[in-house]
């Protein structure tokens, strides 16, 4: 894809779609309404931003707690933002949308919604520690896209008002419904409703793992598994008049020793697991087919997932955990989890329909009835 070749963590890109409905499927200002109206919401969970003005999370979370929605209707209709925070873990139609990106990218995906009255803008300039993709939903939306004063920046180095020069827009566009955009993380911007009705977007944010947690965990492999990366630091390093000469020696000496025996292949192996079992399940229909027979036939949901030869078996690596396997022979778990549709029959193995039911109960396969 020239996306991920040319544009991906380098250059924002704006997608004109000219389809309102492109993205309907996933949200409304109507549904916005009703989750404030209906759920019980609590602090973290929805948030207020207002650019013209100081808005304290006290001014619409009660004592206990619990979001006041009265307050949070009231700041809206004063030209606040209001927000809800990760709707992707409680909302089927996002979360399915999130796994979706997470296959592309191999990393966390999240989404927060911001809905702004008409003229309205909830942040100031500011620049995100994370790569974001927005799809306009309802209204419409300016964006002004300024310097990238940071190149990459970490997922823990927060935007510091005041640190960096906002300087001139180098780019202005508008989204309407159904249009898109990437923003790639440290580039300064800044977004404001325009029109007469209210902006509705979503921001699918990416947390990406780094070369430098490879990197880190590929030398903690190697400091495990040799000694002399464990030995103390030599004693009275932290005096003022302690002579660095030798330390500077053995610390090139490591590094040296890290250089030609540092393994990528280890430590990759590890995130992937760890990515692999981070992810949430699809497991939707799994309760509802528990007690049913089993279907005509099945086909795997489009998950990740990793299987690894072990002694006596197989171990499974999948959403939310793992699976062990006795008997299974891996043909049979590849066919079933090759994304291709297939009957029972065409597992052909003694222990088929136990294999299926464990599948479908972690969300990895669904009927097709």
């Amino acid at each position: 894809m020239s996306f991920l070749r040319d544009a991906y963590e380098c250059e924002p890109v704006i997608a004109h779609h000219n389809d309102p409905e492109r993205f309907r499927g996933l949200l409304s200002v109507a549904a916005v309404d009703r989750k404030v109206a209906e759920q019980d919401l609590r602090e973290g969970m929805l948030a207020m931003a207002d650019a013209n003005r100081s808005v304290d999370s006290s001014d619409f979370v009660a004592d206990s707690g619990a979001i006041d929605r009265v307050a949070v209707a009231r700041l809206y209709r004063r030209g606040a933002t209001i927000i809800l925070n990760q709707v992707h873990q409680s909302d089927i139609a996002l979360a399915d949308f999130c796994r979706s990106v997470e296959r592309v990218f191999s990393c966390h995906v999240q989404t927060n919604i911001y809905l702004t009255p008409p003229g309205s803008q909830g942040f100031q300039t500011h620049y995100d520690n994370h790569d974001v993709f927005v799809l306009q939903i309802e209204g419409e939306k300016t964006w002004r896209l300024y310097d990238r004063p940071v190149e990459a920046p970490y997922r823990g180095e927060r935007f510091e008002s005041g640190r960096h020069a906002v300087g001139e827009p180098r780019h202005t566009f508008v989204l309407k419904a159904g249009d898109c955009a990437y923003v790639p993380r440290g580039l300064m911007h800044d977004a404001s409703a325009s029109g007469d009705a209210a902006s509705l977007h979503i921001t699918c944010g990416l947390l990406v793992r780094t070369w430098a947690d490879l990197v880190l965990e590929a030398v903690s492999e190697v400091c495990v598994n040799d000694p002399a990366f464990r030995r103390g630091l030599p004693p009275g390093f932290a005096h003022r008049d302690f002579d660095r000469t030798a330390a500077r020696d053995r610390f090139r000496a490591l590094i040296s020793e890290l250089s030609s025996r540092a393994q990528m292949d280890g430590a990759l192996d590890l995130l992937t697991e760890q990515f692999i079992q981070s992810r949430e399940p699809a497991v939707l229909g799994a309760i509802e087919s528990a007690s049913r027979p089993l279907a005509r036939q099945y086909r795997a949901r489009p998950a990740p997932w990793r299987l690894i030869d072990e002694e006596g078996g197989l171990r499974l690596i999948i959403p939310g955990g793992e699976m062990t396997f006795s008997r299974a022979p891996r043909p049979v778990i590849e066919r079933a989890l090759s994304g291709q549709a297939f009957a029972p029959e065409d597992l052909v193995h003694d222990q088929a329909e136990e294999l299926i039911r464990r599948l479908t109960t972690t969300g990895l396969i669904e009927r097709l009835d």
